[in-house]
This record gives C-alpha cells, structure tokens and sequence, in this order.
C-alpha cells in the first residue's frame, strides 16, 4: 500500500489490542516491507503509510510502544527480515520484555517463525491471502476477537 488514505484497521483489532494493553501487554509492530527493497514504493510514502497506521491507532487509544520496518529486498538476505528475530530481540531490550512470556500475532508463515524463532508463543491470524500452515503457530485465531480471548485463556 503506497496511499496512506487507504489505511484501514481490520475489525476488531482495536478493541483487542486496546484491551491487552489495559492489561499491561506491551504492543509492538514489525514488518517487512520489501515493497521499497523491490521499488514498488518509496521511503517517503512508506513513512507516511506507517505514520497513517501510528495515527490512527493512536486516535483509537491503542499504545503502540514501537515499530520496527525491514525495507529490504528479500534477496538481500538482510538481518531484520523476518523470519529474523533482530527486531523482537531489539524490542525485548528497549521494552525490557521477555519473549519467552510474549506473543507474536500474524498473518503469515515468517511472522509465526519469527515469533518461533525468538521463543514467543505463536498465533496465526487467519486471513484470505495467506493460507494456515498446519501446525506451526501455538494458536489460530479466526480474528482479532479470537486472539483477544485465546491469550486471556
């Protein structure tokens, strides 16, 4: 997405996320964005996508602590891509987390092995893009309602 008017929140997020940071969980973003790696968007209207995001989670009451954004190509073999764990890793110190007691949500393979990887509990969000690999997440959530209700169990 290169639009930051087209950002939109995926129903029920707000409500989820809201509710786990009441709780004390600390909500952190990572996200490979290859779309700059690759040249299909620049820096500039990736920020102002990203800052769209922040904005409106942030007019929503849902504290986003920090975001961490991999632009590289997915050839470059960079060090942050997910399923990498430099950006959780990077988070637990500046957040003083411990990832053994964390949860890494997403919608695809990398997240969950990046979350594997770091030693999180896993949750896959399903979703119409990226099919469930069986098996690999800890959780499948069927939406963000789902997730809420399975990392309160």
């Amino acid at each position: 997405m290169r639009d930051p008017s087209q950002v939109e929140l995926l129903p029920g997020a707000v409500d989820a996320l809201r509710s786990l940071a009441a709780e004390g969980w600390v909500l952190v973003v990572i996200s490979n964005q290859s779309g700059v790696g690759r040249g299909l968007i620049g820096v500039a209207e990736m920020d102002a996508v990203q800052d769209r995001f922040l904005a409106a989670m942030h007019d929503a009451r849902v504290p986003i602590a920090g975001s961490y954004l991999c632009t590289h190509h997915p050839d470059e073999n960079c060090a942050c891509r997910k399923p990498s764990t430099l950006f959780l890793q990077e988070a637990a110190r500046a957040f003083e987390l411990d990832l053994a007691q964390s949860w890494m949500i997403g919608d695809r393979e990398s997240d969950v092995l990046c979350g594997k990887n770091a030693g999180c509990r896993t949750m896959w969000l399903e979703n119409a893009e990226f099919p469930v690999v069986p098996g690999l997440a800890d959780f499948v959530a069927r939406d963000w309602a789902a997730a809420r209700a399975i990392i309160s169990l």
